[in-house]
């Protein structure tokens, strides 16, 4: 609760409030709290709660423009604890809305946040990395050991911040995503053998090295390319 600071006021949204483990703290700073709830007798108890607007939907379903125009709110506050087996698809159906978002705090499996915030020459780094560092700030603010649950998941979690960018580079989000995909399908051969087949195919004679690893490329490097690829 720290990580996240909510203020009174904010226009805050909590994905997946379950049995309200989040929910009530944050309300209690907030003085009210919008949720999205899929399960229809969770969303049934959470509109008891007077403070409170559920929203009872499918997460990836959800459009945060709209959400963010019902509240009044020119920017909204994202939060939750992501389920474990569809974080990646809502983490990836959240970036289209990034602009009308001040932040995102949630927690996540550990090896996911891992995957999030990773270097360039690290095993953990890959599409996700470079997907979400293109739009995003990010860090892991804290890591959370399984006996913090009852019961206990096998598994170590983190809570990660996510701060979209200003100064992202404007590249055509369905190009870069293919693009990275492609470099990361057979993550141990080098570029040439995908991403460089993947350029040729489209004609591109610019200069990019396809001697490397997919993990080898920085960021940037990846967006320079999109860039060039949409002129």
């Amino acid at each position: 609760m720290r990580a996240i600071d909510p203020r009174p006021g904010q226009a805050v949204v909590e994905i997946g409030p379950g049995l309200a483990a989040l929910t009530q703290p944050l309300v209690e700073r907030l003085g009210l709290l919008t949720v999205i709830e899929l399960d229809r007798d969770l969303a049934a108890r959470l509109r008891a709660h007077p403070q409170l607007t559920v929203i009872e939907s499918d997460v990836l379903k959800v459009d945060f423009a709209q959400v963010a125009q019902a509240l009044a709110a020119t920017k909204i506050r994202v939060t939750g604890n992501l389920p474990y087996n569809i974080s990646s698809p809502i983490l990836f159906h959240l970036l289209p809305f990034a602009d009308g978002i001040e932040d995102q705090h949630f927690m996540l499996q550990k090896e996911v946040v891992d995957r999030m915030v990773a270097a360039p020459s690290t095993s953990d780094y890959g599409r996700l990395s470079v997907m979400l560092q293109w739009r995003y700030a990010m860090e892991c603010v804290l890591t959370v050991p399984p006996d913090a649950f009852d019961p206990p998941p096998r598994v170590m979690s983190a809570v990660v911040r996510m701060q979209p960018r200003a100064d992202f580079a404007p590249v055509d989000a369905a190009l870069l995503s293919e693009l990275v995909q492609v470099a990361f399908s057979q993550r141990r051969k080098l570029l040439r053998h995908t991403l460089g087949r993947w350029l040729e195919a489209r004609g591109f004679t610019g200069e990019f090295d396809v001697q490397r690893r997919a993990e080898e490329v920085p960021v940037d490097e990846y967006l320079a390319l999109a860039t060039s690829l949409q002129k």
